[in-house]
């Protein structure tokens, strides 16, 4: 499968082109979880502008908190009632592996139902920028961990600066890169090398902080810790008071030693400082661009796109709507439609996107039981693809949004794309079952929500619209037609005739049989093409 590397000279100019099936897939396939025909057809009545603004609004607090879906439990919590709220029990690494579990599924669950806002996919992002592996910390409050997706989502579409203060004093993640254990007679330069290699400023070439700039960062954070209640507090007792100075990088800035609790204050200081490097606004704008555009940035995007991206992150005091609604609405996004550059798809993307486009059915609120089984069997999926929310092994996160050169790459390997078509054959077939409950694509019923079903031509177009980016050759898609809808006949009608036949009388199972065999071995075709992988 070939495919065109962008190469597009064209800035952040806003598009004013065609707005039609393909811009608005293309960019409800990147913000979204896959592009249903509802969704399509909605954003089609706006116009891109209007779309993306739309995109980039935040949705409230989710109403529902994890679930109690593992049974017994120490502290009372009864089956299908929520285990937020009900103390600590940081000592029992069994119970805390059964409520990671729990939150797991249920972040699959806020990822299945984003509304029409990019705001759960940019939580999602941010979780994988603050990377975090709950596992080897299933000795504290699984709690913290859904507190710390709390306050990735609450700043998500906010401030970046923000972000980062919260994310810095989080509780979680001062225990997981040992900001718990940084004192003035012991600092601990974990967080203090991250925070500038991860979060802020990165390996790029600009990047010339150097280890002292490492060493003087991890003496402003100390103190910083949390209590015996895993709350977050600032010891006074243990922070450096004394003045820290910064290399040329931060223009030999000097960070003012406190003692007492203005102490806690240097950590505002240090963030400015950070933030008032050009390099900062520009490693984030690369790894925006690198998730929601392509993974190669060539001196010609530099200049055009990320240069000129960073310019407005900076301007909007690291706003980051502002500068997804530049990115998103630019000329440079949809130029990228028509020089063919496609992404693969992240498991997630590929089976959240799968459940969306397909309309694929879950149980309702009303059948806890039934959605964390859903839930739960598309976390362990998503695992097995490789790509686990809550368990990123390394601290840089999942290497397919880091690892030079193959970066999305690096999703497919002879396991991964077996596992991936062999799960799109199931759920295209019987259907995945857990606890009596079966996560199943219907056919039938995703080819009704098409516009003109009966027309083999216009169905099978319809569906590569939704399913499939690359546009497939015509000889492809007369196969297809010829092959799979009219049983090798040559007749349109053939098909017309079936899918009349059933719509006249859905309870007739001979003629629910005859569409419903050959929809799904169009769709399992499809599944299993190279392409069907690609965003």
């Amino acid at each position: 499968m070939e495919q065109l590397l962008p190469g597009s000279p064209a800035g952040i100019n806003q598009y004013t082109g065609t707005w039609d099936t393909p811009q608005v897939v293309h960019l409800l396939k990147r913000t979204l979880f896959g592009a249903s025909m509802s969704d399509i057809n909605y954003f089609k009545t706006r116009t891109m502008s209007q779309a993306v603004d739309e995109l980039l609004q935040p949705t409230a607090v989710p109403t529902t908190t994890p679930l109690n879906n593992y049974g017994s439990d120490p502290t009372g919590v009864g089956p299908w009632q929520t285990w937020i709220g009900t103390g600590l029990l940081y000592a029992d690494e069994g119970m805390n592996t059964n409520r990671l579990r729990s939150l797991q599924a249920w972040w699959i669950g806020q990822l299945l139902n984003p509304g029409r806002s990019v705001h759960e996919k940019m939580t999602l992002f941010w979780h994988n920028h603050f990377a975090m592996d709950a596992l080897p910390h299933l000795d504290i409050p699984c709690e913290l961990w859904y507190n710390q997706y709390l306050t990735l989502r609450k700043y998500a579409l906010g401030s970046f600066q923000q972000l980062v203060k919260s994310m810095t004093l989080d509780p979680a993640m001062l225990i997981f890169l040992n900001g718990n254990t940084n004192s003035k007679t012991a600092p601990n330069e974990n967080y203090g090398r991250e925070l500038q290699e991860l979060y802020t400023i990165g390996k790029g070439s600009g990047s010339q902080y150097t280890q002292e700039d490492v060493h003087n960062a991890a003496r402003v954070l100390t103190g910083h810790t949390v209590d015996l209640n895993f709350n977050y507090v600032f010891q006074p007792g243990d922070h450096d008071d004394t003045n820290k100075n910064f290399s040329a990088f931060y223009g030999n800035q000097i960070i003012t030693g406190y003692s007492g609790a203005p102490g806690a204050g240097e950590v505002d200081t240090m963030l400015a400082m950070l933030f008032s490097t050009q390099e900062s606004a520009k490693f984030i704008c690369r790894k925006l661009y690198n998730f929601f555009v392509y993974y190669v940035i060539d001196d010609t995007i530099e200049t055009n796109v990320i240069t000129p991206l960073a310019d407005v992150f900076r301007q909007s005091g690291y706003n980051i709507t502002a500068v997804l609604s530049a990115l998103l609405k630019s000329q440079h996004f949809y130029d990228l439609v028509n020089s063919g550059a496609c992404i693969i798809k992240s498991p997630l993307d590929l089976l959240i996107g799968l459940c969306r486009e397909y309309q694929v059915a879950i149980a309702g609120s009303n059948n806890p039981q039934g959605q964390y089984a859903a839930w739960s069997m598309l976390s362990q999926r998503s695992a097995i693809l490789q790509q686990e929310i809550m368990v990123i092994e390394l601290v840089a996160g999942w290497d397919a949004y880091r690892q030079a050169p193959q970066y999305h790459e690096l999703w497919i390997n002879s396991v991964t794309y077996t596992e991936r078509n062999f799960y799109t054959d199931l759920l295209i077939s019987t259907g995945d079952m857990m606890n009596g409950i079966t996560l199943q694509i219907d056919a039938v019923g995703f080819a009704a929500l098409l516009p003109a079903p009966h027309d083999p031509n216009k169905l099978i177009a319809d569906s590569l619209s939704i399913l499939i980016r690359p546009p497939l050759s015509d000889s492809s898609v007369a196969l297809l037609k010829q092959s799979i809808l009219l049983g090798n006949l040559t007749n349109d009608m053939y098909w017309t005739n079936a899918w009349l036949a059933y719509i006249a009388n859905p309870n007739d199972m001979a003629a629910y049989t005859t569409v419903n065999t050959k929809l799904r071995s169009l769709y399992k075709y499809l599944m299993n093409l190279p392409e069907y992988h690609l965003s």
